[in-house]
Formats: structure tokens, sequence, C-alpha cells
């Protein structure tokens, strides 16, 4: 038994009511392809962007390409297919070589890669500065949008760039009724102290659901090759990694420290969703007390070596001793919560991996710090452009097969997420 294989072509053509620079810069995204790969798309010549697809697949891409405006053709692929090597779509960009992961599955590594500089960050910075001291506060919301806009802009996975989607006029509400909601809890705790302690208390059950609104209006408004994430973490989860765990964890002075973390991340990673994909959390609690105790043998070994330089007398030594043991301290725990997060997280076939440094990470913490110091400030642009480059340079996923079927699933997604759009609770939570 046979089964008919169809392809999508393209022939330059855009459809009524878009403009051709418009369907250029979605297909460089769609494909992850060069300027020059994505112009030969649009030459007269007919070409073969997808092949080999089952006449459902064809219709789910036929769907995308045509929502970004290309003029696109399904037909019959020709009975004599050539080889899969050389039915490589003419706009796809060079992959690393793939190679097989410890469970013998084969996989190809697709770094992060961070294209931003600190020049042209810095006139944004300084002009999201200067209008948001200029009306009061009010531009913050458009600043944290052209914040988002271009670190997520210069972010590239694949070839693809993310994209940062949230309205500043929904910030804007959001932090309004924020400002509201502190006026009248300050002015209740000056007029009527028990109304106040009564606000605050009531206040409580609703900090897990803003953790969760924050979270997941951080989700939808980001999105990849069109894509937009989600967040559905349940309430009750919530409430655990904010009350419970934390209590549980005071009570036990603090033993239960890495297990709370390990609860965190699992919260973040397991409500998080890509379309409809959801992301796996596969770290034990093992892990966790491993990492949290190999570093508290890290601080134990300084603490005891400066102590014991400070008994014979050597109050410098032991003063270099402590602050080398702090920047070592501080660079395990900067690179290492963040690879052990991102190493234990998995979509649907797909891995990722967190490679950071801990030293690297301190010295450029380190030399970042002290030369916005010393500029005023004025460095903060190019110290924010520097951590992201770093960031993404150590940063990959594990990819398994090709990305394309998340662009199938996306079909799938409900109508209810422009509903929830509109609220914004855009608090500043994440698990690393």
């Amino acid at each position: 038994m046979t089964t008919d294989l169809y392809q999508i072509t393209f022939a330059g053509k855009v459809l009524e009511g878009f403009s051709e620079a418009q369907v250029r810069e979605n297909m460089k995204a769609l494909f992850r392809t060069s300027d020059e790969r994505t112009e030969r798309l649009f030459s007269t010549a007919r070409k073969t962007l997808k092949s080999g697809l089952s006449h459902a697949d064809a219709l789910v891409y036929y769907d995308r390409l045509t929502e970004a405006g290309a003029e696109v053709q399904i037909s019959a692929q020709p009975a004599t297919t050539p080889t899969p090597a050389a039915r490589k779509s003419a706009a796809a960009p060079p992959e690393e070589p793939p190679y097989r992961d410890a469970d013998g599955v084969q996989r190809r590594r697709s770094g992060l890669e961070f294209t931003g500089n600190g020049k042209e960050y810095f006139g944004i910075w300084i002009v999201n500065i200067l209008l948001t001291i200029v009306t009061l506060g009010i531009y913050s919301a458009w600043a944290t949008v052209r914040n988002n806009q271009y670190f997520y802009g210069n972010t590239r996975l694949d070839g693809a760039s993310f994209q940062y989607l949230a309205s500043p006029i929904t910030i804007l509400k959001g932090r309004l009724i924020a400002l509201a909601v502190l006026v009248a809890y300050v002015v209740l705790s000056e007029l009527f102290l028990e109304a106040a302690v009564v606000f605050a208390l009531a206040f409580i059950p609703l900090v897990p659901w803003i953790m969760i609104r924050s979270l997941r209006f951080k989700a939808v408004n980001s999105a990849w090759r069109n894509i937009r994430f989600d967040f559905e973490g349940k309430y009750g989860q919530a409430f655990m990694v904010t009350f419970v765990w934390p209590l549980l964890n005071l009570l036990t002075l603090l033993l239960l420290t890495p297990l709370v973390m390990k609860k965190t991340h699992e919260f973040v990673a397991s409500g998080s969703r890509f379309g409809t994909t959801p992301f796996v959390f596969k770290a034990s609690a093992g892990q966790y007390y491993r990492f949290f105790g190999i570093g508290l043998l890290i601080a134990i070994g300084f603490g005891v070596g400066s102590f014991l330089l400070t008994r014979s007398g050597s109050i410098a030594l032991a003063g270099v001793i402590a602050a080398v043991g702090y920047a070592t301290l501080l660079g395990y725990f900067m690179a290492g919560i963040t690879n052990l997060f991102m190493n234990s997280v998995a979509l649907d076939q797909h891995g990722f991996q967190s490679g950071l440094q801990p030293l690297q990470m301190f010295w450029i913490f380190l030399s970042n710090s002290v030369l916005v110091v010393l500029t005023l400030g004025l460095f903060t642009p190019w110290a924010k452009v520097r951590m992201a480059r770093y960031r993404a340079a150590c940063t990959a996923m594990m990819v398994k097969g090709d990305l394309n079927h998340f662009v199938a699933a996306e079909r799938n997604r409900t109508s209810a997420l422009g509903q929830e759009l509109g609220d914004a609770f855009d608090v500043d939570f994440a698990a690393i």
C-alpha cells in the first residue's frame, strides 16, 4: 500500500492585502533563512518550499504560509522523488551535524544567539528613561515593551527570532490598578489601622493568583515562529510554592531549601506551554540536594580557611581568601541554578542545554557592576547586552528531528487565548 505525498510550491507572489516586504520578513522567520536566500525565494521561478508531506500536513503548511501572506500551491509530489538530502528546501540554513546522545537518540544542537549591541540599545534605553521621567512614569509601560521587543527580537533560535507581543496600554492599565490598590492600602493604614490589617490579610490569598497571571501574561505575549507560549499553572500549586513550602522550610531550619527550589522550578516549567505542547521537568530532589550540598562544602571550605588564617594573624590573607570564596560561591549559584533548571527541562522530544561557567558569570557580573558605578549608570545598556550575549552563547536546544511539528500543533490553539491577553499582571517572577 502506497501513501500519496504532497509538496508546497511558491512563485514569489504575495496575497492581496500584504506588502512584499512584510511577506519577506514572515517567510524569513518561518524558514529560518538569510536575507540572500529569502531574496531567491521571491524570484519568478516556482520553487518547492516543502515536500514529502501527507495531505493533512500539507494543509497545515498551506495555512501557515497563507497567513504569512505567501501565495502558495499544494500539488501531488511526483512518484520519482529525489533522495531525502535532495528534498531539503533551498531556503533551509546549514545545520550543525547530528549526533547521538547517551540513549542513542540522534539529535542536533541548535544554539541560541544574541545579536544586539550596546550602542544600539543605549539609544532605546536613554530615550525610555527620559520619556518616563517627563511623563511622570506613564511611559514606563511603553519602555517595558520596547526593552522586551529589543531583547526578544535580537535573540534567535534555529534562525528565527523571538517576539514580544504585549500592548503598552494593557500593561499601563494593570499598573494603574496596582497603584490604586497601593494608595487605598496606605490611606487605610493612616486612618483605620484595623481596616488596613484586614485589607492585608484579604490580599494574601490573591498572591498565588497574581503569580499565575504574571507568568501567563509574560508567556502568552512571547512567541517564536509566530507560535505563542502559554502558562497553565494551578492555584493550589502556586499556593504551595508561595506559602506552604517556604513555611515548612522555616520550620525545618532551612533544611528544605533545595526541595523548595525544586518545587518552584517544577511549578514554572510544568505549567509552561509552547503552543499546545507542554514543557516537562525531569530533575529529582536528589539533584537539588547535591547541588546545594556542593555549595555548602565550598562555603565551609573557604570559611574555615579564612577563620584559621585570621586566628594565625594573617588578616590580609584571610580577607583575600574570604573574597575569593564569596566570588566562587556567587558564581557557582548564578551559573549553577540556571544550568540545573535548563538541563532538566524538555519540550516534547527536544531537550535543552545550559553550560554557564561560574567564574565567567561572576567576572561578567563584577566587571559590569564596577563599570556601571564608574560611569554613573551609563554603562547599563552595554552591561545588559553583554550578559544576554553570554547567556545565549551558553544555551542550546537539543533537537530531535525538526521543529516543524509545532506549526501543526498550533492549529489546535483555543480561541480563548485572545480573551486572556487583557489581563496585565507583568509582575517580575521567574524560575531563574
